[in-house]
């Protein structure tokens, strides 16, 4: 059976399932078995069976709702592939908007100190220092797991200790603020903090709620739980004319975010929308 064929057989079967799914999902698993990227995949090529068999279990593993990037451990994100596992959240595309306005303010900025509060794979953070090269980064995270991840990653995109500083500490620590601010000031604060509230994890589609480690959704009882923390706390870690971006769940929590953000001296510069024309990041200003 050639490449095309594997392709359809495999699709017709998740879609029977009931799995969304794309021919293109299909080539990504098999280029991932022949070591190649997804394009350049040769519809005409005869897989051994081996190499059926490696695809027949990435399918398996699809059949129970397993995210492509999950079952392969890679996400491109930005401009760069993340190596991910279920000890980090999948990066999402909308998140990119955050990056690149990140990277359009800080180009602007000689030596830029960045901060960012839940580093997860490390594909904000990462991808911002690699495109500032005189940028420095702290990236801080309350999963071992995680940040072992944004190290691999940090590795892989040639971003060395010198230029991330990985943290492994929660920001509601009674002494989070005292010993952040050895290396404050920043000049940026990023963060996609968890914001699902508790009552909506169960109601989340099964590649999310499964796959995705439960710390990264879940967001106090109305989701704002990090904000109001990561709010108080920039007030001695952001650097006077410094820009925190907040990426968060919708509208109405972008209207709370930023209440709360003005009742604390920050100054709201504007919020930015997602491929789907929703509102999705925040920028406020000290």
């Amino acid at each position: 059976m050639n490449v095309n064929q594997l392709i359809s057989e495999k699709l017709d079967l998740l879609r029977g399932a009931g799995v969304s799914s794309s021919r293109y999902e299909i080539k990504i698993l098999i280029g991932h078995i022949l070591g190649v990227e997804p394009k350049e995949v040769n519809p005409s090529a005869e897989l051994n069976s081996s190499q059926v068999d490696l695809l027949t279990g990435m399918v398996q593993q699809r059949l129970l709702h397993k995210p492509i990037d999950k079952i392969v451990g890679r996400k491109g994100f930005y401009k760069y592939d993340f190596e991910v596992n279920e000890d980090v959240l999948s990066p999402r595309e909308d998140t990119e908007i955050l990056v690149e306005k990140a990277i359009q303010i800080l180009k602007n900025i000689k030596t830029p100190k960045i901060l960012e509060f839940g580093v997860g794979s490390g594909c904000i953070i990462l991808s911002i220092l690699s495109d500032i090269a005189g940028a420095a980064g702290w990236g801080i995270d309350i999963s071992k797991k995680a940040l072992a991840i944004a190290e691999l990653n940090a590795q892989r995109l040639g971003i060395t200790p010198a230029r991330l500083t990985l943290w492994q500490k929660s920001w509601f620590d009674d002494d989070f603020a005292l010993k952040a601010s050895e290396f404050a000031p920043f000049d940026m604060i990023v963060s996609n903090p968890p914001y699902i509230p508790t009552g909506e994890i169960e109601c989340l589609d099964e590649e999310v709620k499964s796959y995705d480690p439960y710390i990264a959704l879940e967001g106090g009882e109305d989701g704002l739980r990090d904000y109001t923390q990561i709010i108080k706390l920039s007030e001695n870690l952001l650097k006077e004319n410094g820009y925190m971006l907040l990426e968060a769940g919708d509208s109405n929590q972008l209207a709370e975010i930023k209440k709360q953000a003005v009742s604390k001296g920050l100054v709201f510069v504007d919020i930015l929308k997602d491929l789907s024309n929703n509102e999705r990041c925040i920028i406020l200003k000290k």
